[in-house]
């Protein structure tokens, strides 16, 4: 728990030879270069730690977009590498005012407790010059050790000249493993608890499974799921509500949305929760960066997506992912959300 056991702290001459080498990439498609010839991504570092604006639940406002490590991650890309540092800045002429950027793994690749550090610093330094937000959002798999907040809690301390993610969101969906659901459901809410502690009164962010799948087409994906302990541990939740992976009414991405959100609320007992809807996956216009080998939702589906995220009075929208997003595609999402209800008061 706490700080990473092999954190590096940098200090005087290193700190501004280490600086230099970040802010080199932004512009640039060469990878960060640890300044005394060490890889970076074994390298776990906070750069300088200064004090850091209070965190509030604004960067879940308006229109985000996602990164995950297979676009970014050295040690997970399977090819080349399609989102840099330097694409923020098309992020935020395309009207997206947060990044969700996964900024930790749990698995064999995993070279450090948060992903390639200079990235991550490139990342926060390149959206600050935008003016973009990052959420750092991490993926659970409800070990019986400490190592799910110690990701967690890194990931939370991470800081670059002053800058660190403006929010953290926890991935819960993860069932590939050999608990019973109840068991899941304990260690999910025992790690939701020590975060909490931890964090204090910072806002954290829920990404869930669209309710649809879990109470209605597949019931066995995480039986008795605990929206009752949850409900007063986090302030924000997003619906992962991929309607291009589903069939007949559910494919529709205005009925899939809006019914998604309903339920979340209904499951929380809370009317009011502040949902953020997630949709996709990508949006197939023949001009997206990555093809993932997966359904993809079409252009013509981002009109009824936007507007159930309206009608429902969601507080912010996105598709997953930025790669699988079109530029024809990215343009439409940015004109739909520019007039968002609540787009006026992210910054």
């Amino acid at each position: 728990m706490g700080l990473p056991r092999r954190a590096v702290a940098l200090a005087g001459f290193g700190v501004l030879l280490a600086v230099g080498a970040v802010l080199a990439t932004l512009g640039t498609d060469e990878p960060t270069t640890w300044v005394d010839g060490r890889s970076p991504s074994r390298v776990e570092a906070r750069l300088v730690v200064d004090a850091a604006p209070v965190r509030t639940i604004d960067p879940y406002r308006g229109l985000g977009t996602w990164v995950d490590a297979y676009d970014f991650d050295p040690a997970y890309v399977p090819g080349a590498i399609t989102v840099r540092p330097v694409d923020v800045a098309d992020m935020a002429d395309h009207g997206v005012g947060t990044l969700y950027l996964q900024s930790s793994r749990s698995d064999s690749r995993a070279t450090s407790l948060v992903s390639d550090p200079w990235l991550l610093a490139g990342f926060l330094l390149a959206a600050d010059r935008a003016d973009v937000d990052v959420v750092a959002w991490y993926l659970p798999k409800w070990r019986d050790d400490d190592e799910d907040l110690d990701r967690l809690l890194a990931v939370d301390r991470f800081s670059v000249l002053g800058r660190r993610f403006a929010g953290l969101a926890v991935d819960i969906e993860w069932n590939r493993d050999d608990l019973g659901a109840i068991e899941r459901s304990d260690r999910l809410v025992d790690l939701t608890d020590r975060l909490r502690r931890t964090v204090g009164g910072d806002p954290l962010a829920a990404i869930v499974m669209p309710p649809i799948i879990t109470d209605q087409i597949n019931l066995a994906f995480w039986p008795g799921f605990p929206w009752d302990e949850l409900a007063d541990r986090y302030d924000v939740w997003m619906t992962m509500g991929y309607w291009s992976f589903r069939t007949e009414e559910h494919a529709d991405p205005a009925f899939y949305t809006a019914e998604n959100i309903r339920r979340v609320r209904a499951n929380l007992d809370q009317p009011e929760a502040v949902v953020h809807g997630i949709g996709g996956i990508g949006s197939a216009d023949g001009t997206a960066l990555v093809d993932p080998g997966e359904p993809l939702a079409t252009i013509d589906d981002l009109g009824p997506f936007v507007a159930a995220l309206s009608d429902e009075g969601a507080v912010g929208g996105s598709i997953y992912d930025w790669a699988t997003t079109g530029t024809q595609a990215r343009r439409l999402l940015a004109d739909l959300m520019a007039d968002f209800p609540e787009a006026s008061t992210t910054r």
